[in-house]
């Protein structure tokens, strides 16, 4: 059976807008998986530490039979194929792909927590997404709609 997973992109090394590009183009190629819809690309600040270039954002859905945690390791092959280090919290970075949410379910592992912990609190998720899946109910029963007044003016700049 096929899952409808939401995937968040975000760059900010080595000319983001051809990073999200590569992703993309490496989601399309995903064994069991399809890409069905893909947000426009939002610039934004850096969430954490301030001293490093802003962002490019995206939202990706894709439709899998993959596992959350299978999914998961083709996403951080994905990040690493692309010259992902971790050098910091919230540091910069060349990609980073986090599931943000897995059909309905709820999950919470050492290496994975489904829907996505913060997800709701940031406008680079929770704008993008609403552009491609505006009647989105999340597992909690909240409705993507109902959050996106407190977006109304949010600071990114649409690519």
């Amino acid at each position: 059976m096929m899952n409808t997973v939401y995937i968040a992109l975000g760059s900010n090394l080595d000319t983001p807008i051809q990073q999200l590009n590569s992703a993309l183009k490496a989601l399309s190629q995903l064994k069991d998986c399809r890409l069905s819809a893909v947000s426009s690309f939002y610039q934004s600040k850096p969430l954490g530490p301030q001293d490093q270039p802003d962002y490019v954002n995206a939202v990706a859905c894709l439709q899998t039979t993959l596992e959350p945690i299978a999914l998961l390791d083709q996403l951080q092959q994905i990040e690493n194929q692309q010259g992902r280090v971790r050098l910091r919290r919230w540091g910069e970075r060349t990609l980073d792909l986090d599931i943000l949410l897995y059909a309905d379910k709820m999950l919470q592992t050492e290496r994975l927590t489904i829907p996505h912990y913060d997800m709701k609190n940031r406008e680079f998720v929770i704008v993008p997404l609403y552009e491609i899946a505006p009647e989105l109910i999340f597992p909690d029963g909240e409705k993507l709609a109902d959050l996106m007044p407190k977006f109304a003016h949010h600071q990114m700049q649409k690519l």
